[in-house]
């Protein structure tokens, strides 16, 4: 597995960082900067005088259908995000030289949508690429192959996951829980993505994009939270498991901001929601 170089900038940058609430966060940045020995996955290139020029956008689809026969449809409140977004990108003055989306629905859903309003506010806007590797990863079968081996300790699993929607927060605990032992690689082998084949499937993804990217390219790029989850993993050294906690936080449409210089890779800015706090509809924030 390749590595990407994590390169983070002067102390002072950090203040950027302290419009975050959440405290976790705040504390796995510090992390990051501080750590006296460098994450085996990553090469320190600080001392290299060339600036980032090049943007990746990470964008979280739109709010899905949680709890309907099919989850990988955008409901209405994920269709006024991505519109929302669209119209915030053009305020921006954000000019997109690429757009690559996963092939699960809802996110290309949200790229359209996005590109669409993007486009009416009179922005040109580039077709949108297919990279399957940036699907989220199979929640459903996470789940039934962790749990037969929760059930004894957690006996009202199944009636929680059976109705997601009417107890939200249990299914969190118990999702995380799984999805932790998925971490641990404590599941039969029975055919399940692991969670190292999934993190190279997206590093897969994250290389093709760095490789055909121009040297100032703005690329946008609609994905889930469990992968945005994995780029940062990949390209910060955090855990497993602390990625997976800044997945809980990352709303939907969010924009989380990767600069690049060749295949070096820094993080620049995580799960921005700008474009809903500004309508100040409370509704339009939401994580699920």
């Amino acid at each position: 597995m390749q590595a990407y170089r994590c390169v983070c900038g002067a102390a002072s940058r950090c203040k950027r960082w302290q419009h975050l609430s959440n405290n976790l966060f705040k504390r796995l940045y510090v992390f990051s900067l501080t750590a006296r020995e460098p994450h085996p996955n990553l090469a320190a290139t600080s001392n290299r005088p060339e600036p980032f020029v090049g943007n990746l956008y990470l964008i979280r689809h739109g709010q899905a259908s949680f709890g309907a026969d099919d989850y990988d449809v955008l409901s209405p409140v994920g269709v006024r995000q991505s519109q929302a977004l669209g119209e915030h990108l053009a305020q921006l003055g954000v000019r997109l030289d690429r757009c690559v989306a996963g092939d699960l629905r809802r996110q290309q859903d949200t790229a359209r949508l996005a590109l669409q309003a993007l486009h009416a506010n009179g922005c040109p806007v580039p077709a949108v690429e297919t990279d399957a590797a940036f699907n989220e990863f199979d929640a459903d079968g996470v789940i039934r192959a962790l749990l037969p081996d929760l059930l004894p300790e957690e006996p009202d699993a199944l009636h929680v996951l059976r109705n997601a929607a009417q107890h939200r927060n249990e299914f969190q605990r118990l999702f995380a829980l799984m999805v932790q032992r998925w971490h641990d690689g404590e599941h039969a082998d029975n055919g399940l993505e692991t969670w190292r084949s999934f993190t190279s499937r997206v590093q897969g993804g994250l290389q093709r994009v760095l490789d055909t990217a121009g040297s100032g390219d703005h690329v946008a790029i609609f994905t889930s939270g469990g992968t945005i989850a994995a780029l940062l993993h990949l390209v910060t050294g955090i855990t497993p498991s602390q990625a997976f906690a800044l997945n809980w936080q990352i709303i939907n449409t969010s924009l989380s901001q990767l600069k690049f210089r060749g295949r070096d890779v820094a993080l620049a800015s995580f799960n921005s929601q700008a474009h809903v706090q500004l309508l100040r509809v409370p509704e339009l924030v939401t994580y699920r």
